[in-house]
């Protein structure tokens, strides 16, 4: 298949040798498991079960809340030991409403965990709507519910469904075993996905650096034609949905609009596994595969962890640190968030946990900038992050906004290459979300004036009411007033007329 050229990007060290060779292993349950009720894109569950309360592997624990959200499962058997705040799995660590599971050992599914035995007889909504049911999100980071995906066939005319199986980050490797070890099983969900959608085309785009699992999913492609597995050069930022996209169908993506407007959607490999087993097991999103690893970790591995795992865990597991590491990321190095603690738990979107010693950190002193234009050169969007950073540095937003600031990715390719150690990415995303404070600020100020009117609206209302209704009264006791006196008239005129 003949792939179309995108601008920009760059080929870092993939590191991807220390871990991929390492089969997936399950992780022993751990003494407790802290789940929290944001663990995607859209508003939190709404907890179910109280303290105490004795539950059961797949259970229910917390329904979504409106459109955009995802509901939480119980990842084992055991009792529910509180519902509080927990450090949240984020680089903030702010606390978020978490329940606390601690396991009985016995690991005993609830009874209404089923699943079909030949789940290719269900409607598209009955997919989708399944799909919801059990919690699915969007697993190579995104965590966006993956239902209201699948969906968009209600609003769009979607043509094809990519399949991400780029896993671009360096040193990740949690999808590329998924699809050598499960290939079946994530070839099964792609074609659930793809009957949700209506589409007939599939393009399952996997890294050439990963033959193996490009020759697993050929295998298991082989009799199904309208599933076509790509190879795609090994360049970062290859797995960004829209550059993903372009790759593949020469097609761009209209600016901050879905890969859906262009007849296309797209689903992570993950996804895909998590589709298929609880459309034909009946399992919801209880657990994940995550790639520990990093220059300070004894022993890289892949592992299927349940969800709300203290990372503690993970890092045990693989035989504790040989230093001290000198960051601990969530996710990948390049768009990966740094973690403040080990103490906070696998989530959803939870594929990678990198300890990075300190010869893998770059901890070069930040310089002026010398304008090389190193940055604009690996922009994917063809910006230019030297003039939005200056514009973001000089207070300047609406300015980096107007040079494409929204249209960023934050792939991190221009700090990457920056020769002058500016951290580029960190000003875009301050940027961004000064701006995003400023339009909430701005908004319920805009709120609060509507409300004001409203009210002053209202109030004059009820006294105009109260006015007419005083001026009805009046005119009514003075109509009342004058039948009054003409009856009295008439009735001395008529006592006149008899004397």
């Amino acid at each position: 298949m003949k792939l179309f050229k995108i601008r920009g990007g760059v080929h870092p060290d993939d590191r991807k040798a220390r871990s991929a060779d390492r089969p997936i292993e399950n992780l022993p349950m751990p003494s407790l498991l802290h789940i929290p009720l944001q663990q995607h894109i859209g508003a939190p569950a709404e907890p179910l079960v109280t303290r105490g309360q004795l539950v059961r592997k797949g259970q229910l624990l917390a329904r979504s809340q409106g459109m955009i959200s995802a509901p939480v499962h119980a990842p084992t058997s055991g009792r529910i030991v509180g519902i509080g705040r927990y450090p949240a799995h984020h680089a903030s660590g702010l606390l978020v409403r978490t329940i606390t599971l601690k396991p009985d050992g016995y690991d005993e599914w609830d009874d209404d965990c089923k699943g079909e035995a030949d789940p290719f007889i269900l409607a598209a909504e009955e997919i989708a709507s399944r799909v919801a049911q059990a919690g699915i999100v969007g697993m190579g980071g995104a965590t966006f519910p993956s239902a209201v995906k699948l969906n968009l066939r209600e609003r769009y005319d979607l043509e094809t469904l990519v399949i991400n199986g780029a896993e671009c980050e360096p040193y990740l490797t949690c999808d590329d075993r998924l699809m050598r070890e499960r290939p079946h099983d994530v070839r099964d969900g792609v074609l659930l996905m793809a009957r949700a959608l209506g589409v007939s085309r599939i393009l399952f785009a996997i890294e050439n650096n990963k033959p193996q699992a490009q020759q697993a999913m050929r295998e298991a492609a082989k009799d199904f034609s309208e599933l076509q597995v790509v190879g795609l050069p090994a360049r970062y930022p290859m797995g960004s949905e829209k550059h993903l996209v372009q790759a593949l169908i020469g097609k761009e993506t209209p600016a901050r609009g879905l890969t859906a407007e262009i007849g296309v959607v797209v689903h992570n490999v993950a996804t895909a596994a998590a589709v298929n087993d609880a459309l034909r097991h009946g399992r919801p999103l209880i657990s994940r595969v995550v790639t520990v690893t990093g220059g300070s970790v004894t022993q890289p591995r892949n592992l299927h962890v349940p969800i709300g795992t203290p990372l503690d865990d993970l890092i045990a597991y693989c035989g504790g640190f040989v230093d001290e590491p000198a960051k601990l990321i969530s996710g990948g190095p390049m768009m990966g968030q740094p973690l403040p603690s080990l103490r906070v738990p696998v989530i959803k979107g939870s594929n990678g946990v990198l300890a990075l010693s300190a010869l893998e950190v770059r901890h070069a002193p930040e310089m002026p900038c010398i304008r090389c234009a190193s940055c604009v050169d690996v922009c994917p969007c063809g910006l230019l992050p030297l003039s939005m950073s200056a514009n973001i540095r000089a207070g300047s937003l609406e300015a980096s906004v107007d040079l494409g600031l929204l249209d960023c990715i934050g792939c991190g390719s221009c700090a990457y290459v920056c020769p002058s150690h500016i951290p580029l990415v960190q000003h875009f995303n301050y940027a961004k979300g000064e701006l995003a404070a400023r339009q909430r600020a701005q908004h319920k100020q805009g709120e609060t004036k509507r409300l004001i009117e409203a009210r002053s609206a209202r109030m004059e209302a009820i006294k105009k009411a109260k006015r007419d209704a005083m001026a009805k009264r009046k005119r009514e006791m003075a109509a009342k007033k004058a039948a009054e006196a003409a009856a009295k008239v008439d009735g001395t005129q008529a006592a006149e007329a008899e004397a």
